[in-house]
């Protein structure tokens, strides 16, 4: 996999966490597959890849609102929180991403802008021993419009004081990019664990 750097200078590096940082879909997948099933709840994963990037509250009103159920939220969002976080061991990075924050590392700010919890994300870092790489960490409380608003990219580049024209986004989900074009911001995709894991299939003879 190369990811498409596109040309210019930029003052700022935003990064979505999972699935472009971390290689966390598939153990969030698990996670929300798990929670779930214990509300009789199913949940496609092409819908969970295509929802990337929504915040987990918001995940399940739509389900329940989709499905006719009356899931309690904030429990079932504790609970496919922890899920996710007893499986931390087994995160890994996504390298050609973890390239570029190595090569930019101590050169020009870097951010990152989620859909998930400021404590889940650093959770994520931590495990990857990324965390120190950051200089702010904007997560799904600190916003009030969710992606594809651009109101996350808004705030981590007005926190590191840096133009919205002059920021560079890292995204692995089409509503993250919509937010970064929204926000008047050059993007890269990084292709999803989804596609990756499609294109890996393909790519082995029968």
């Amino acid at each position: 996999m190369k990811l498409n750097i596109p040309q210019g200078t930029f003052r700022a590096y935003l990064f979505d966490c999972d699935g472009t940082i971390a290689d966390s879909m598939p153990l969030h997948y698990v996670a929300w597959s798990t929670a779930l099933d214990e509300w009789g709840c199913p949940f496609d994963e092409t819908l969970f890849y295509e929802w990337g990037g929504k915040p987990v509250h918001e995940i399940i009103s739509t389900l329940n609102r989709m499905q006719g159920l009356n899931m309690p939220v904030a429990e079932v969002a504790e609970r496919k929180e922890s899920l996710y976080y007893e499986q931390l061991p087994n995160l890994k990075p996504v390298p050609e991403v973890l390239e570029q924050i190595e090569a930019q590392y101590g050169v020009i700010p870097l951010a990152v802008v989620s859909g998930s919890s400021r404590e889940s994300v650093v959770n994520s870092l931590t495990a990857l021993g990324l965390l120190e790489r950051f200089d702010t960490i904007v997560g799904a409380e600190d916003y009030a419009r969710s992606k594809p608003a651009p109101d996350g990219f808004l705030t981590a580049a007005e926190r590191l004081g840096v133009s919205p024209a002059d920021c560079l986004v890292f995204e692995d989900t089409a509503l993250g990019i919509q937010a970064a074009t929204a926000a008047g911001m050059a993007s890269v995709r990084v292709p999803s664990a989804l596609e990756r894991r499609a294109g890996t299939a393909a790519a082995v003879p029968a």
